[in-house]
């Protein structure tokens, strides 16, 4: 008996067909036992039914969402049903009766559960979780070693479900940003003792076979697969007076095969300043040319394209403090004192911390093994294929300051800013965000508050609706330094505007007038409206930097929810989570 798939176009989300593939897998395995049990002498060899294996996620980027699908896809060739959901979308009463969790988790920012993972975990660190005796788990934590709190929570998760009862079937591991093949050998292992431990015959591997061929990787869908897309346009947006330099990219996707959709961003494989590789190598005392044991290209080469030679590394940071004359720097890293570390680094590179002992040797094969890999920049992406059926396009600052008597500047952005010329092809590849999307319902009021770059999502969820036909009304925050210089897409949203296809849109240009004026303080003034918006069935929409504008959006949220919805605090947080989880409250801030 072949086991039933799912066809790729199906009309399912993700989470919809790995719900519909584990209970296939499950109604299999049972079809085989009754099948079985109707022949004489057949009982002994009936396959046994299908062990629900719960795989949860907390993703704030989609990585860790794509390695819970990865790893619902291996259960299921040991004869498992995996049910995949964001662990904001599980109730703890419902995760109390688990028995089989796998939990796959992402740490953002310093330290900080991913937006869909919040709500779970103020559920399960509270004093009234119930106690777990009967589950088996296993986490798996992503994070990036440069920040505070590496992999803090799948670290925190981890712990606390043993405080509760909880067997760990797995120890767990932390991957760095080089996460793939550390993460799917953890899957492997990891789902290989699930089966054991819940019985499994894995009689479904055979069954597999019988499944479609899976389609070779398109380029440009995975990092470690990107495409060669030829740059077809490169705008500065800011007047010439701004403080920043804010551009418009555009891409060229005919014949590539890629599809993305609005809410995505585009991951771009950069290429390091050759004039900092240069003085490096002048640092280093050696040629461009020159070999590194263990590796195939040059340190030239190494250093133009493999590691990151912008900011230091921890490790980098401990092995020049064993040796350095620097007596701050020795002062600093002996106390462990993180914040005073910080404001040090502030405005270094790696050559800095070279030219502290400016004649101290260096050896190139022991300097090569203290950096990091060269990693993508992830943009969202202002665009909505349905309006650009064969192009992408992003809005990125280029970051640019002064220090040290050197001209730095952002690894990525100035890297398309200023070396990527028309025609020229940089390396990109689609990073899917399925927990940002325009509301499935075109009638449903969408609030997006976005300043600065982060309305890159916004002008695409814009496209989206008005190529769509959507009728729902649509309200947009935005704002930046000065109205004159920062206006960025000025001429499509006046005309949106206009149109009414923008119902409402509201600036804040906060140095235009003595007191500085926020997106924030836009959204407390016209809270009646915006409550209404919300009673109505609005989307709440919020895109740019997570350490403060999105903090004060979010407080100026409940604010509002508190005063025009007539409840107190407590209960408009009620309000406010359940928003989140109806997953009309959603983030992509950074």
């Amino acid at each position: 008996m072949k086991l039933p798939f799912i066809p790729e176009d199906a009309p399912f989300s993700g989470d919809q067909k790995s719900w519909l593939a584990g209970f296939l897998a499950g109604l299999h395995s049972r079809l085989l036992v009754l099948e079985g049990a109707s022949q004489p002498g057949a009982a002994a060899a009936n396959a046994p039914a299908a062990i629900k294996l719960h795989v949860l996620y907390g993703s704030q980027t989609g990585n860790a969402e794509a390695l819970a699908q990865s790893a619902a896809a291996a259960a299921r060739t040991k004869g498992m049903a995996p049910v995949v959901q964001a662990l904001g979308e599980v109730d703890l009463e419902v995760f109390a009766a688990m028995r089989h969790v796998l939990i796959v988790t992402s740490t953002y920012g310093e330290g900080e559960m991913p937006d869909n993972a919040q709500l779970f975990w103020e559920a399960l660190s509270a004093s009234t979780a119930p106690r777990l005796e009967q589950m088996h788990f296993a986490v798996l934590a992503l994070g990036d070693t440069s920040y505070d709190g590496f992999c803090q929570s799948g670290r925190v998760i981890d712990m606390r479900l043993e405080q509760l009862g909880a067997k760990r079937l797995a120890e767990r591991v932390d991957c760095d940003v080089e996460y793939e093949e550390a993460a799917n050998a953890w899957i492997a292992s990891t789902i290989a003792l699930f089966a054991q431990t819940a019985g499994s015959s894995g009689s479904a591997d055979a069954s597999l076979a019988s499944a479609p061929p899976a389609k070779p990787a398109i380029p440009g869908t995975s990092r470690k697969n990107p495409y060669a897309a030829a740059l077809t346009t490169n705008r500065r947006l800011s007047g010439a007076q701004s403080a920043k330099d804010i551009r418009h990219f555009e891409f060229d996707l005919e014949g590539s095969g890629l599809t993305y959709e609005a809410g995505d961003a585009l991951g771009v494989i950069p290429v390091n300043d050759p004039e900092l590789v240069n003085l490096l190598l002048a640092r280093l005392n050696v040629a461009y040319d020159t070999p590194v044991p263990g590796h195939e290209q040059s340190l030239g080469d190494l250093l133009t394209t493999q590691f990151e030679i912008s900011q230091p590394s921890r490790k980098l940071l401990d092995w020049i403090g064993q040796s350095t004359r620097n007596e701050e720097l020795r002062h600093i890293l002996q106390h462990d004192d993180r914040d005073t570390l910080d404001a040090w680094l502030w405005g270094k590179d790696i050559l800095d911390l070279l030219l502290l002992d400016p004649a101290h040797p260096i050896g190139v094969q022991e300097f090569v093994a203290q950096l990091r890999p060269l990693q993508h920049r992830a943009y969202s992406i202002s665009s909505s294929q349905k309006a650009h059926p064969n192009a992408v396009h992003l809005t990125v600052a280029a970051v640019r300051y002064q220090s040290g008597g050197r001209t730095r500047g952002g690894v990525c952005s100035t890297y398309l800013a200023d070396r990527v010329g028309r025609g020229d092809k940089p390396a990109i590849f689609i990073s899917p965000n399925k927990g940002f999307r325009t509301p499935k319902d075109g009638d449903a009021p969408l609030i997006m508050v976005g300043p600065g770059t982060g309305i890159a999502p916004f002008r695409a969820f814009l496209q989206e609706r008005a190529t769509t036909g959507a009728k729902g009304r649509n309200w947009l925050f935005f704002g930046d330094q000065h109205r004159a210089h920062d206006f960025i897409y000025e001429a499509e949203l006046t005309e949106w505007h206009k149109s009414g296809h923008l119902t409402r849109l509201d600036l804040a240009f906060s140095r235009d007038q003595t007191e500085k004026i926020y997106v924030q303080n836009h959204i407390r003034a016209h809270g009646a409206e915006l409550y209404a918006w919300l009673q109505e069935g609005g989307h709440f929409y919020v895109c740019g930097d997570a350490t403060r504008m999105a903090r004060d959006v979010d407080e100026a949220l409940h604010q509002l929810v508190a005063e025009h919805g007539g409840m107190p605090q407590e209960k408009a947080a009620d309000y406010v989570n359940q928003l989140r989880k109806d997953k009309r409250y959603l983030r992509d801030v950074y």
